[in-house]
């Protein structure tokens, strides 16, 4: 697939309700939102004090949680933590930081990576195989993969990164479904060696999507360069407030990781049972063949899943938040 066209409108995603209602207008309220891979229990957030909108952010804040970020992850010395109002707004930016070129993009995946990079000028390809995806410019791949689950072995990235370092490419390595998995391969200890960056998200593991907060671990000259596009106060008061609590609250994270695990494991018993094959995901969604109509047919049930104009036989599910979503799931797909 090849995209070359920046006035492209951006492709769908999740999470849009007002959307659902118009195509599914007797659906019965409230829908139960399972297209996106966010976590259905948040982080309790502590109370905002008045400062966090009354006042710019603290550059001291900032630096504070940027330090809570590289020790959640176990970030290398030589390599440096940027912080974003989200990872969607350090896309094009990165795919920015080679001369315009070919931009390679392991997928099908998600579409916001192609996008990004045909706004900053590159000619993109997204391939299905790792044999033809470097030397490019850039080069994409999402770890573990967003829709289909599909995790690469450090030794891979490894082998991407030093062809794309030999021919001064850049390596990005998109982790934002890790958090739930931290034992699955990460690229972090690859980023000091040069050529190579990597994303985190906040707000999928921690269930607060709207905060809009997310992360960049690259090399120093790199981060440097991030951080003079994204200017000061990049990161709101009530993000940087949100984020500074949850990431230092590690017993949270480890119930959390416990909770995500049950919750899919509980997601696969149901959609199997349903006659429906669950072909991969991650703790947090899961990627399941199914008869082509099916995501239309819980649509018509208020209940929201993602669907893909390329894979009509194969949808994405979100977890459900309680056991009244498990058995309206449950009944929907009897």
């Amino acid at each position: 697939m090849v995209f070359n066209n920046v006035g492209d409108p951006a492709p769908p995603h999740g999470g849009n309700l007002a959307a659902a209602r118009r195509c599914f207008p007797g659906a019965p309220e409230p829908f139960l939102d399972l297209s996106t891979g966010i976590a259905p229990r948040a982080y309790p957030l502590p109370p905002l004090p008045p400062e966090a909108l009354t006042r710019l952010p603290e550059p001291s804040d900032h630096a504070a949680l940027c330090a809570l970020a590289a020790r959640r992850w176990g970030v290398p010395a030589g390599a440096r933590v940027v912080a974003a109002p989200g990872t969607q707004i350090l896309l094009p930016m990165i795919a920015a930081l080679r001369p315009p070129g070919e931009a390679r993009i392991l997928g099908p995946t998600y579409a916001e990576h192609a996008r990004a990079a045909a706004l900053a000028g590159h000619a993109v390809r997204e391939v299905p195989v790792l044999e033809v995806l470097t030397p490019a410019r850039v080069v994409v791949v999402v770890n573990p993969d967003n829709p289909t689950g599909r995790v690469l072995p450090f030794a891979t990235l490894d082998a991407l990164a030093a062809t794309q370092r030999a021919t001064d490419g850049l390596l990005v390595v998109d982790e934002a479904f890790l958090d739930a998995a931290p034992d699955l391969p990460t690229a972090l200890p690859l980023v000091p060696g040069g050529g190579v960056v990597v994303l985190r998200s906040f707000g999928k593991f921690h269930g607060l999507a709207g905060l809009r907060l997310g992360f960049a671990v690259a090399p120093e000259a790199i981060a440097a360069r991030l951080e003079a596009l994204l200017g000061p106060w990049a990161v709101a008061g009530p993000a940087l407030h949100a984020g500074l609590a949850a990431l230092a609250d590690e017993g949270w994270a480890a119930a959390q990781r416990q909770r995500l695990h049950a919750a899919s494991a509980r997601l696969d018993a149901v959609l199997t049972a349903a006659g429906l094959a669950v072909l991969g995901g991650t703790p947090l969604f899961r990627f399941v063949a199914a008869p082509p109509g099916t995501g239309a047919r819980l649509g018509r049930a208020g209940i929201l899943v993602r669907e893909f104009p390329h894979w009509p036989d194969r949808l994405r599910l979100g977890l459900p938040p309680d056991e009244a979503g498990f058995a309206r799931l449950a009944a929907a797909l009897a």
